[in-house]
């Protein structure tokens, strides 16, 4: 079970070496519980009906419309359960414990023929390159309880501080919303223009990214990620982008990724993590924002 420092501290230690494996399994996890979300929900604008949300003890999908009343998946890791709810007063129940994803596959499904919930999701992982069907991937089966509480820990103190950047914001934001394909926390700001078209983009981002965009987010690492960082991008980033002065002077241009980062492991050690994390959003705003001559008079709150 997770240490006392770990359950007390708002911004506890996370290097992807010491939970990669739970990491991975975890990312496929909640990806099914989000695809129900995609199937079962409106498609509203920017994909903004598939993600999940923060909770006081985990991940939801919130409530989710179902024959005239709602169910609701919550991942809660503090009793380390995957949770079913419903509107009619249902409850039920699957451990969140080491067990292969074929496995957790199998039974997710049955908990929901078992609540009445008849759903089809597709069993391919999204975002994730060559990845393997849920119901054939027996690799996958790690499940630490410490460290997906960790991780829970950092998102729900990450999204405290983004909430007070969102608020700061009059224009049209997205929540602070995790995304479970890209396994990331973020909230975006709009500057009210639409973006050029990009024939480059599948339909899936050319929708993500229709207008333009600056946004700031967590992703606890992996791929061309080394480690958890938080990030900053804008798109179309504007010229000169990527040259702009941001802060804390831990944060840094990445040119592989094309994005602002600021390493977690750094953040940790600031003396205010809020303070520092709060400056690294308001900052790549700012370039992103001047650079791109958005209405900053019109779209801010004074």
């Amino acid at each position: 079970m997770p240490s006392a420092l770990a359950a007390t501290d708002p911004w506890p230690e996370l290097p992807l070496a010491a939970w990669q494996d739970t990491c991975e399994t975890l990312h496929r996890w909640t990806q099914m519980a989000g695809k129900v979300r995609l199937a079962l929900t409106p498609r509203s604008n920017h994909w903004w009906n598939v993600a999940l949300y923060v909770t006081a003890r985990g991940l939801t999908t919130s409530p989710i419309p179902y024959q005239g009343a709602a169910f609701e998946l919550q991942f809660d890791f503090l009793s380390h359960q995957l949770l079913l709810l419903t509107s009619r007063g249902g409850t039920s129940s699957l451990p969140l414990a080491p067990q292969s994803c074929a496995t957790f596959h199998e039974r997710f499904l049955e908990l929901l023929a078992a609540a009445g919930i008849a759903v089809h999701i597709s069993p391919l992982p999204c975002e994730i390159p060559g990845a393997v069907p849920f119901d054939q991937d027996h690799a996958h089966a790690s499940y630490d309880p410490e460290y997906a509480q960790r991780f829970w820990r950092v998102l729900l103190s990450a999204q405290r501080v983004l909430s007070v950047f969102r608020a700061e914001f009059l224009g049209k934001c997205s929540p602070v919303h995790f995304f479970w394909g890209s396994f990331d926390l973020a909230v975006t700001r709009f500057s009210g223009r639409r973006a050029p078209d990009d024939p480059t983009r599948d339909a899936v981002t050319r929708e993500a990214y229709s207008h333009e965009v600056s946004s700031v987010g967590f992703w606890p690492g992996g791929g061309a990620f080394a480690d958890a960082a938080f990030y900053a991008y804008a798109a179309p980033a504007p010229p000169g982008f990527r040259d702009a002065p941001v802060r804390p002077a831990a944060a840094h241009w990445d040119a592989t990724l094309g994005e602002f980062l600021l390493p977690y492991a750094e953040l940790r050690r600031a003396p205010a993590p809020d303070a520092a994390l709060l400056d690294f959003c308001r900052s790549t705003y700012a370039a992103a924002a001047d650079l791109g001559q958005w209405d900053r008079a019109a779209l801010e709150r004074r």
